[in-house]
């Protein structure tokens, strides 16, 4: 009997669906966002990585199909990379699911990612979530982790290097001009704004793009042909490591804060040079 493809496994990502993949994201790559990317030479080529992305360009997350794109060009198929996927994803999207998974996406539960790094497999995540992915347009330049630190107590505990991976371009592959999920909340609690599937959003996004024009809430988008640019930065590894390191929470306070720092230096980088 097959297993359902609800993320909990690491032996449903397909190296065919991801080889028959490649042609439509290579177009996507060359035609429609015409991505440049750089920094790819960071990544050692035989040992696992932790990648800490932030992105942008709502669910459509048009940075981390291209960084896929980039992935399977430099590695091929057969180097699994993981990627943990919003748990919500799941439960509104089956169809979306069940490609995530043949993609190599997994649930964002620690114990996935553990399992990932225990065979010696790379894994992204993305810590800011669904505040970084719709981040308002006046934000675009902010990183935004969400002072979610679960990756840096991973890194700590399997002693794995962090490779921020950060770009330009997605923010504008749709307008997000406000969040109000603050002012909705309320509405719900008190039964006046059902959640759609009854799953919490975690935000509410105002954003201008297609195919509705003006969205309210985070609904599917189609992105805009806009030009990306992508960069893999240099590798960030931690003096102390271990399960000793990983519960001091002044020093897992103290990684995160250089992590987002180090980040946003070379995303400042990358907004002057472009």
């Amino acid at each position: 009997m097959n297993k359902p493809y609800d993320g909990w496994s690491l032996d449903q990502r397909d190296p065919q669906f991801l080889n028959r993949l490649m042609a439509v994201l290579e177009c996507s790559y060359r035609y429609y966002f015409r991505v440049k990317t750089d920094g790819w030479h960071h990544i050692p080529p035989d040992k696992p990585v932790l990648f800490v992305g932030s992105h942008n360009g709502g669910l459509a997350s048009p940075d981390t199909s291209m960084m896929l794109y980039d992935w399977l060009r430099h590695f091929g198929s057969q180097r699994p990379l993981y990627g943990l996927m919003h748990p919500n994803v799941w439960t509104v999207d089956p169809f979306l699911s069940r490609w995530g998974v043949k993609a190599g996406a997994i649930r964002a539960h620690p114990k996935m990612a553990i399992a990932a790094l225990n065979q010696g497999y790379s894994v992204l995540v993305y810590p800011g979530g669904a505040k970084d992915v719709f981040r308002p347009y006046s934000q675009r330049a902010k990183i935004e982790l969400n002072g979610n630190k679960a990756f840096i107590k991973l890194a700590l505990r399997y002693n794995v290097p962090i490779i921020p991976v950060i770009s330009k371009g997605a923010h504008d592959t749709l307008i997000v001009l406000a969040d109000i999920y603050d002012y909705i909340k309320p509405l719900h609690e008190k039964g006046l704004f059902p959640w759609l599937y009854r799953v919490d959003p975690v935000v509410f996004p105002i954003y201008l793009g297609l195919p509705w024009i003006i969205a309210f809430g985070p609904l599917p988008n189609i992105p805009l042909p806009i030009p990306l640019h992508t960069r893999v930065c240099a590798p960030i590894a931690f003096e102390w490591t271990g399960k000793t390191a990983e519960r001091d929470r002044t020093y897992v306070n103290q990684c995160y804060q250089f992590v987002v720092a180090q980040m946003q230096e070379e995303m400042d980088r990358l907004f002057r040079e472009d």
